[in-house]
């Protein structure tokens, strides 16, 4: 694959000439939309038919139950698993299945060759992380135990291969329970053939302070699971400052931290699948930033004739803008902060990559890792 970047005066007749591909796959391939206009400084995926994949890798991507059938028929080639976000459970360790549907998600990834995956999140009536509800489950016998048997109930009946543990905001207090918990999970499903895997918060030491991170103990529960996700996501959010959401200099951190107390074997590298838009000037908890797709990020300025610019420290694209006398700054994704991200993978001889999340189709995202990658299915 080459990636090409648009300057001023080119299109897609311009474009297709130059690689000599025809003007229908570049239009495909980048999802193009009508009357395929351009941004300075955008990028291109341009294939070039002399893919050199590198090795086998494992590929995970979340999704809601309402995610569009096309999107998840798109996206489902490409993954070795999907997981299904997601279930809950009580106090008393009942498990709390979503509210819509997921049967059709799991045929089709069947049908894919893809295994679904139950992810297990302690939600709760809000749709916040409840650190309350980890500790009251994780520190009763009794509790713990109904769950895990529910669990087992539940995979055994819809064909789930596997549980994702996504727990966030763990008490400091319950660092060893929540270990011996993930520990407890891995050893019973995995008699029964079933694999458990744990949501990591982006630590870079073991002693990292705050909320996301003392509950976690990098090397016991990468010994206790039988493989983690680093959420190497989430720098530039929806109240922080306006950022890359996942700077390729702060996921090295992360990842070299990692691998001094988890296998590379084990590790799977999250990557998202969306960037935000803020308004400006940005005021600490009064700004809140709006969620967007990479290619409406990229539509956007278009709609706005605004340049998109490359942060080569974060490797990360960015753009601002001005709408309605507002002024806004946009950080997204694109293939070229997608191949450092698969750069490092490839670097650090990481198990595979997790998607935080697949409800929008980035297909020139996907054609890049097809092109340097074998995807274990």
């Amino acid at each position: 694959m080459k990636i090409h970047i648009v300057s001023a005066g080119e299109s897609v007749d311009t474009i297709s000439a130059l690689y000599e591909i025809p003007v229908n796959q570049l239009i495909f391939d980048n999802q193009l939309i009508y009357p395929y206009q351009l941004a300075i400084g955008q990028a291109l995926f341009i294939s070039d038919g002399l893919n050199v994949k590198n090795r086998n890798i494992y590929v995970n991507g979340y999704a809601y139950p309402f995610i569009s059938r096309w999107v998840l028929e798109n996206t489902l080639p490409y993954l070795s698993e999907l997981s299904v976000f997601s279930y809950g459970f009580t106090a008393e360790g009942d498990l709390i299945p979503p509210v819509l549907p997921v049967d059709w998600m799991l045929q089709m990834a069947f049908m894919y060759n893809a295994k679904p995956i139950l992810t297990l999140t302690p939600f709760d009536e809000q749709g916040n992380f409840n650190n309350l509800l980890i500790s009251s489950v994780i520190n009763n016998a009794v509790a713990t135990e109904n769950l895990i048997q529910n669990i087992l109930t539940e995979l055994n009946q819809k064909g789930y291969a596997g549980v994702d543990i996504d727990f966030e905001f763990i008490l400091r207090d319950d660092r060893f329970a929540f270990t011996q918990f993930v520990q407890n999970m891995t050893n019973r499903l995995n008699a029964y053939g079933y694999q458990v895997s744990v949501a990591l918060a982006p630590k870079t030491s073991d002693n990292q302070p705050g909320l996301l991170y003392e509950g976690k103990d990098y090397q016991a529960l990468g010994a206790a699971a039988n493989h983690v996700l680093l959420m190497t996501y989430e720098w530039g959010y929806t109240y922080s400052t306006p950022m890359a959401v996942a700077p390729i200099n702060k996921v090295r951190q992360v990842v070299d931290y990692a691998l001094t107390v988890i296998p590379a074997e084990k590790i799977n590298l999250g990557i998202p699948n969306y960037g935000y838009d803020w308004p400006l000037p940005y005021v600490q908890g009064v700004t809140r930033a709006t969620t967007i797709g990479n290619i409406q990020a990229v539509r956007i300025a278009i709609d706005n004739n605004a340049t998109i610019q490359y942060d080569e420290t974060a490797q990360t694209p960015f753009f601002t803008y001005i709408k309605n006398g507002i002024s806004h700054e946009v950080w997204f994704e694109d293939i070229r902060s997608i191949s450092a991200k698969f750069d490092l993978l490839e670097e650090k001889q990481l198990r595979g990559v997790g998607y935080w999340q697949i409800m929008q189709l980035f297909r020139a995202n996907w054609l890049t890792l097809d092109s340097r990658f074998y995807i274990t299915k």
